[in-house]
């Protein structure tokens, strides 16, 4: 679970980030969660956009990836949310959370 100084300071990392995965009509199935949890193994933070036509919302959305992959879900903002997964070893993101 993060604090709202990590979740802040994870906010900042990840406003330059461009969506990796866009979520449309299709369902959240194994292998968008299995692509989403590899994505995240190697980078920690993404984000993520629903589009319009998608049937679900950007909160449905992020809540369904976030306990199927174990991330934390930092932001919902939008049609655009963004998930964090820390790397057990050599993560990039122990300054930010140390905080």
């Amino acid at each position: 679970m993060l604090t709202s100084k990590q979740r802040a300071a994870l906010r900042a990392a990840a406003n330059p980030l461009e969506p990796v995965f866009q979520i449309g009509k299709g369902e959240i199935d194994a292998t968008l969660t299995a692509a989403v949890a590899d994505c995240l193994a190697a980078r920690e933070l993404i984000k993520l956009k629903v589009l319009e036509t998608s049937e679900y919302s950007a909160r449905e959305a992020a809540d369904i990836l976030s306990q199927a992959t174990g991330a934390d879900c930092v932001q919902v903002i939008g049609r655009k949310f963004v998930l964090f997964l820390k790397k057990k070893k050599d993560s990039a993101f122990d300054a930010v959370l140390a905080r």
